[in-house]
Order: structure tokens, then sequence, then C-alpha cells
């Protein structure tokens, strides 16, 4: 296990103290479309999340994936830009470089577990930066379950209920 990083699984207290989170690009893609299902449940994870301050950390290919998503969904690439944008300025959230370390473990991630290389490099910063992955890729989800807490949006959503 690298310096920093959380084990899974490990007993965490009720607390009103903010969470972390790596938010995976699913989410902010179905929060921007309104016609997907679950987009209401997306849209309002992102909206607590902000309104209570939790740290966001996510990789720099978040704002890429946002982006292509966007304007090929749109046809709008001035629109799918904009909305990138506007997800990197959002004040708690703090993007991370894909790292020669990042991408080994990301690596190691994908073989080991099968996943697509995307959602391991989110893997890997969720399991370094010891936050909840919300995501709506199934595989991702449960895969990603053996290092890192994994939810989906309506699992984070009464987790945080939870909590209040």
């Amino acid at each position: 296990m690298a310096p920093g990083e959380a084990r899974p699984g490990r007993s965490r207290r009720k607390t009103t103290a903010n969470l972390r989170y790596t938010i995976d690009a699913s989410v902010f893609i179905n929060a921007f479309n309104s016609h997907e299902r679950g987009h209401a449940e997306s849209l309002q994870i992102l909206a607590l999340i902000h309104d209570r301050s939790d740290p966001i950390i996510v990789p720099t290919l978040l704002l890429v994936e946002i982006a292509s998503a966007v304007a090929r969904a749109s046809n709008d690439s001035a629109g799918a830009l904009q909305y990138a944008t506007a997800t990197a300025a959002l004040p708690h959230l703090t993007l991370v470089g894909v790292t020669a370390a990042l991408a080994r473990r990301a690596a190691e991630f994908a073989a080991s577990y099968r996943l697509r290389g995307a959602d391991a490099v989110y893997l890997a910063v969720a399991r370094r930066y010891a936050t909840t992955l919300v995501s709506r890729d199934k595989e991702q989800l449960t895969r990603g379950a053996r290092v890192a807490v994994c939810q989906t949006p309506e699992q984070a959503l009464s987790a945080r209920e939870a909590l209040l």
C-alpha cells in the first residue's frame, strides 16, 4: 500500500464533517443530460456535495471525458468546453494529474479487476486519496469495490442522509 492510501472497508464514524469524493465522469454527464435515467439523483448528489463544501478529488482526465461526451451527444463543441471549464472551476474540486505512480496503480487495477483504463484511473484516485468513488458505471462500482468505497449517486445520497 502506498503512503497516504486508506485501507478499504475500514470503519467510519458517523460525523457531520465533510466527506471526500471522487466523482466519475458518468455522474457529471448524467447530471448534464436531463433525458437520461438517474439524472435527478446525479444532479442532486452533485448539488449536495457542492452545498456542503465536500471536497471532490478527480483526475484531470475528467475534463476530457466531459468535453468529449457532451460534444458527441449535443454536437455543441462550445457548450461542451464551457461545461468542462465550469466543472474545473468548482470551488471544492481538486484536479489530480496522472503521475507515473498513479498510472502504475491504475494499470494494476485495470489488469487485476478487468477495468477499462479510465475507470481504473478514477479508482486509483479514490484509493490514493481515501475518497468515496461515485459512479454510474456498473463494472467500476462492482469491481472497484474491492479496493475503495464505491457508490451510485443514489447510494451516496442515502449515506449522506444517514449522517445528517
